[in-house]
């Protein structure tokens, strides 16, 4: 649960999201692992499932994340000990991003 709020936190300083619109769930629960009101929404429309693993399946890891979100685009975040934390995101969203640059 760490890494999710750390993640919360780093969504609050550089998108500028007010901190009562953003909420780390507890661990076990189901959905999303950070519930966003809508003002959050407007400034980051994406689905986030974080794990903080030495191991992980990478796959398992998006396949949970996409079961989870809803009409949104689903992002894993990811982490292990002493490394950076990275994100996987779909390929033809990843693209689309820079569509109309």
């Amino acid at each position: 649960r760490v890494f999710q709020q750390q993640i919360r936190d780093k969504l609050i300083e550089q998108l500028e999201i007010h901190p009562e619109d953003i909420k780390s769930t507890s661990m076990g629960a189901g959905g999303e692992d950070l519930t966003m009101a809508r003002a959050a929404r407007d400034k980051f429309p994406l689905s986030i499932e974080c794990k903080n693993q030495e191991s992980l399946s990478v796959w398992k890891a998006y396949e949970q994340a996409e079961a989870n979100c809803g009409k949104y685009e689903p992002v894993l975040f990811m982490k292990k000990n002493r490394k950076k934390p990275l994100v996987v995101v779909d390929a033809d969203y990843f693209i689309s991003l820079f569509k109309d640059k």
